[in-house]
């Protein structure tokens, strides 16, 4: 009996843009079950994806070095046979087209693509006329920043949130002199109730940072790089060594002409789709609705590059009407000095709170957040075991009773 040829399967191009972590998860989804379909990957900065966590901290503080960072080995990356092409841009986006135009002109074109270009820090007025002044969100960033470290420098960090915060912790660790400022009446008071912002105040406090709220930032002086900081008051400090860490903006420009929805952020469906045919969004440039929590939300932290990278693939490699929804519980982490600090689910201000564990003025505690019936959210410092019950609980949409117990059980 003769062999029946069967028709070649059709070939997928997909064509990834930006070089991170959800970028990288992605193409890793899309190799492991598509193996023949060409991946080209673009990336801003000249390196194969990288992990970020450890900019603020270890290479900051000096004990890793660059290659450290790097997600995978070489061969793993091998693995991937992915065309790269890093030190580029995405200038443009014809999603009728299907087609991609990079900074030089080369348009590339693509049946499925990945928007994973992430986001870039703000900047303040005067910031960029003089030398001294960083932030920090690529290896290049740390790496400036802690060259400079090197002499000793006054550092002032302007902003409280997790990234200044490890900022400042990695700089006393050095043994600097550091100085916090925070526009806010505590670090991260829009998204948690002042107790919690003050117990971060607490920590770097007990480890000799000058921590000075309800202050804005007016602008900077010195001859050719920074010697002051002038505050909203009228007063002024010193410093050699400036970092922002004022919050991020998502990296969309190159969308404007594109037609897609935009909103602080790429807007996807609950399956990370985009309005276009074949395009996804992925990591912190998406915003998408969970419908875990009912809300829409952009999310920036590592676990949620990994899960939605990991996600946006398998929404282009689903068959019509197959496609599931993004429902994850978000979770992060923050490393300074030796305590952990660790967040899973969401909150407002508005949210009730309850420590069901231990003590804010031991740093070592666990705080849940309610909304109406339900669990919403559990912060740790120092108590990652429990904290990763709750976040199961949250994944079931448990209620506050439910939550209570398991907290009576584990401090029983």
């Amino acid at each position: 009996m003769a062999a029946v040829s069967l028709p070649p399967r059709k070939s997928t191009k997909y064509l990834l843009i930006g070089g991170g972590l959800a970028s990288d998860q992605a193409a890793k989804q899309l190799r492991e079950h598509d193996p023949q379909s060409p991946i080209t990957l673009v990336g801003e900065e000249p390196y194969v994806p990288y992990d970020r966590p450890p900019l603020s901290k270890q290479v900051l503080q000096g004990t890793w070095e660059p290659e450290q960072t790097q997600l995978r080995d070489t061969a793993a990356f091998d693995g991937l046979e992915a065309e790269w092409r890093l030190g580029r841009r995405a200038a443009s986006l014809d999603p009728e087209a299907r087609t991609v135009v990079l900074d030089d002109g080369e348009p590339i074109a693509y049946d499925g693509l990945v928007i994973a270009t992430g986001a870039t820090p703000r900047t303040l007025p005067g910031a960029e006329s003089l030398a001294g002044i960083h932030v920090l969100r690529t290896l290049e960033d740390t790496l400036a920043l802690r060259k400079e470290l090197e002499g000793g420098p006054r550092v002032c960090v302007v902003g409280g949130g997790f990234i200044g915060a490890e900022v400042a912790a990695s700089c006393r660790i050095r043994g600097l002199d550091v100085t916090i400022l925070e526009a806010l009446p505590a670090p991260l008071a829009r998204a948690f109730p002042p107790q919690m912002g003050q117990a971060c105040v607490a920590l770097h406090r007990d480890h000799g940072v000058e921590v000075r709220c309800g202050v804005g930032v007016e602008g900077f002086d010195g001859a050719g790089r920074v010697e002051r900081v002038h505050l909203s008051g009228g007063e002024t400090i010193d410093a050699d060594v400036v970092v922002v860490g004022v919050g991020v903006v998502p990296e969309t420009g190159w969308l404007e002409s594109s037609g897609l929805r935009l909103s602080n952020g790429v807007v996807c469906d609950e399956t990370c789709a985009t309005d276009a045919p074949g395009v996804v969004a992925a990591g912190d440039v998406a915003r998408w609705p969970n419908p875990l929590f009912g809300e829409e939300m952009r999310v920036e932290h590592w676990s949620n590059a990994v899960e939605q990278g990991t996600a946006a693939a398998k929404r282009l490699l689903a068959a019509p009407g197959a496609a599931v929804p993004f429902a994850p519980v978000p979770y992060f982490w923050s490393d300074q000095y030796d305590t952990k600090i660790q967040f899973v689910g969401r909150c407002t201000t508005d949210d009730e709170i309850q420590v069901v564990d231990g003590s804010l003025e031991d740093r070592r505690f666990v705080a849940l957040f309610r909304r109406g019936d339900r669990v919403i959210g559990a912060l740790a410092f120092n108590r990652p075991r429990p904290l990763m019950g709750y976040r199961r609980l949250i994944a079931r949409a448990a209620s506050w009773d439910d939550a209570l117990a398991q907290a009576a059980k584990s401090s029983g």
